[in-house]
């Protein structure tokens, strides 16, 4: 992932930062508790194609 256009982006919805996780290859908004996946190097920032984060991956985020 770009480290520019990764500052560039937010949440959609929250408008929030994001967290890179390059071994899921996904964008993690910890606001908004939603994991958007990046598919061949291009991130889906829409609501419906991101995942609901568990509570267990929210507290792994939070240490």
């Amino acid at each position: 992932m770009n480290k520019k256009l990764l500052n560039l982006l937010v949440c959609p919805i929250t408008k929030g930062s994001l967290i890179y996780n390059k071994k899921q290859q996904e964008l993690i908004s910890k606001s908004a508790k939603l994991a958007y996946p990046i598919q061949n190097g291009i991130p889906v920032m829409l609501e419906e194609e991101a995942r609901q984060l568990s509570s267990e991956e929210m507290q792994a985020l939070a240490n």
